[in-house]
């Protein structure tokens, strides 16, 4: 049943992405509000655009992690012992954000209401650092032993490729914003946004690419230059469809490019799920680190189900909130005083 194993480890690669597609314009719109936004109902708008499909979008992070660990539960045990102190300031950032969607429209003073406009900024920003040097790490490796531990000490997992991997996912989230708030709004955000994707768009996906092609190096693969090729195309129509304010298709290039990209990501790596850097007899492959093949199968069952209605909700979602929003569509502030 070595067909299962590969399997789940395109399954998983799938998730994902449509982690990071959905999820990446969701923290890039959080990280613009205090970097885009020029006043509070510019911020509002921002936070609209994204109020009723964020929490959505977290289903997929969940969704990755929990098949890593009934699939391949070997990758997860080291993969998150090794990298303990980054995915709890993740944890941290996301509660953080979460919390701050729900009370910034409580807030009865502009001193409180700054305060959840950073958390929203910050924690947008270190979830997707913190994700991005995870994901890099997996692709790129780690120092661990037979036993699949970490060697080190607390910070052995910190260099140049989790700092790629998560400028990486962070410039992407960014410049992905920018792409949906012109499918999303009108008006002046419209147009400044507009105006940095097509300024912006190829650095900023520059990272990324960086990382595709230092795994692909790594790995002497070349099998992973076929999506290397296409996500460069993608990437310059997704650049020229922005210079020629064609909104939906700089948009739909994005999403080209980050599909291709992680394909050439998760095919360079193949079979590796997570590579030692200390002896490449250390590796953990799709095959010594997978669960039973009567699980995977079992789990297989469950998904042909279970992804289709996911898909067809969350499609439903942005169907139903499609429209878009401007600033004339966020009425005044109101103010409750309190009773003493």
């Amino acid at each position: 049943m070595d067909f299962l194993p590969t399997l789940w480890f395109i399954l998983i690669a799938v998730l994902w992405i449509g982690y990071l597609f959905l999820e990446g314009f969701d923290l890039g719109v959080g990280m613009l509000m205090k970097t885009f936004a020029k006043n509070d109902k510019q911020r509002r708008v921002l936070l609209n655009t994204v109020g009723p499909v964020w929490d959505g979008n977290e289903v997929w992070l969940l969704t990755a992690g929990g098949a890593t660990f009934a699939a391949f539960p070997y990758w997860y045990a080291s993969l998150f012992s090794a990298l303990y102190i980054p995915l709890v300031l993740v944890l941290i950032a996301l509660i953080f954000r979460a919390v701050s969607f729900e009370y910034r429209g409580k807030a009865h003073t502009l001193a409180a209401r700054n305060f959840w406009d950073w958390a929203i900024c910050l924690g947008s920003f270190v979830a997707a650092f913190g994700i991005g040097a995870m994901l890099a790490l997996s692709t790129t490796g780690l120092p661990l032993n037979a036993n699949g531990d970490r060697v080190g000490g607390a910070f052995a997992w910190f260099n140049l490729y989790a700092v790629l991997g998560g400028l990486g996912v962070v410039a992407f989230c960014l410049i992905h914003a920018l792409a949906f708030l012109t499918l999303k709004t009108d008006g002046e955000i419209r147009v400044r946004a507009r105006k940095l994707l097509g300024r912006w768009l190829p650095v900023a996906l520059l990272p990324l690419a960086a990382w595709a092609v230092a795994v692909v190096v790594l790995n002497r693969s070349g099998i992973a230059l076929v999506p290397l090729a296409l996500a460069v195309v993608a990437l310059v129509v997704a650049w020229l469809s922005a210079l020629k304010h064609r909104e939906g298709r700089a948009f739909i290039g994005l999403g080209l490019f980050l599909v291709m990209g992680v394909a050439t990501i998760f095919m360079a790596a193949y079979p590796n799920v997570l590579p030692s850097t200390i002896d490449a007899a250390y590796n953990l492959t799709v095959f010594n680190a997978s669960s039973t093949p009567y699980t995977l199968k079992l789990m297989s069952i469950v998904a042909a189900f279970g992804v289709p209605l996911v898909l067809a909700y969350q499609g439903w979602t942005y169907w139903v909130f499609r429209k878009r929003i401007t600033e004339s569509h966020i009425p005044e502030a109101h103010v409750v005083t309190p009773i003493v």
